[in-house]
């Protein structure tokens, strides 16, 4: 009969509950950081600069662009833009953002998310909360 050891079972107890905690704080957002990165990484470092970015936040824009207007409205963007962030993205007041200001705004979405003003963005600082809202931009 084997002797119960309960030091080597709490451990193994505790370990499994770690690897569980870790598995689920990988959050959908994470995950969406992690795809954008994979993404838009076009030169395969690890990073997205900002030639990256506004490349994927063209893209997006195309995507969204669905009556072929040159515009987006709200309803085109589907929720990436509150009111008051498209109130300021939106210069003209035509309530509509043309790929240049859609770009503007992604611009300054990566210049908040890239608090180490290393000029990229990296996967933990796509994670932030500054960064979440860039990779919302360019889902």
């Amino acid at each position: 009969m084997h002797k119960f050891n309960s030091a080597a079972f709490t451990a193994l107890g505790l370990g499994a509950a770690f690897a569980i905690s870790l598995a689920i704080s990988a959050t959908p957002a994470d995950a969406s950081a992690a795809s954008k990165l994979k993404t838009y990484d076009t030169n395969k470092d690890g990073t997205l600069d900002l030639k990256e970015v506004t490349a994927g936040a063209g893209s997006t824009f195309d995507r969204l662009n669905k009556d072929k207007d040159h515009t987006l409205d709200m309803q085109e963007l589907h929720g990436r833009l509150s009111k008051k962030e498209f109130a300021a993205g939106d210069p003209d007041k035509d309530k509509t953002l043309t790929k240049a200001e859609y770009i503007v705004i992604v611009t300054r979405a990566f210049n908040a998310a890239n608090k180490d003003k290393d000029g990229t963005l990296d996967l933990k600082e796509l994670k932030t909360k500054d960064g979440l809202i860039l990779v919302r931009l360019l889902k």
